[in-house]
């Protein structure tokens, strides 16, 4: 099944590689979190890209064969970056909780880790086909 002018299996590579360069993007900003845990002022940032993907998933199928073609200038689960400027509970107005941030940075270990497993896991079907099954 082609999607537009890529096939599924090209379109699963896209979008695992996307994750995976999300999930190192989200590191790098609690990395950041952390190491201004106590900057005063200092507003916590966050990464968003599994709710871009969601927010596009309805219109996956819709192909762009042609530059006119409208899309609204959305690209299928963008990474952003965003600034959480909610109030905190501290005096200096740093918003950032060392305890929400390590839970974060370890569930963000466990999908990159998900993500190289089923990389690694593709690259090995793949490899028994060619080589036969041998």
């Amino acid at each position: 099944m082609k999607i537009g002018s890529n096939s599924v299996e090209e379109n699963t590579y896209s979008l695992i590689k996307k994750a995976l360069d999300a999930s190192l993007k989200r590191n790098e900003v609690i990395d950041n979190n952390i190491a201004n845990v106590n900057t005063k002022g200092f507003k916590r940032s966050y990464v968003t890209f599994e709710e871009t993907l969601k927010d596009t998933q309805d219109d996956i199928n819709m192909t762009i064969t042609n530059e006119k073609h409208i899309n609204q200038g959305k690209e299928y689960g963008q990474i952003e970056e965003q600034r959480d400027e909610s109030d905190s509970m501290r005096m200096d107005g740093n918003n950032v909780d060392i305890d929400n941030e390590m839970a974060n940075l370890a569930a963000n270990s466990l999908k990159y880790n998900a993500l190289i497993s089923q990389i690694n896991s593709r690259i090995s079907m793949k490899r028994n086909v060619i080589n036969g099954g041998k």
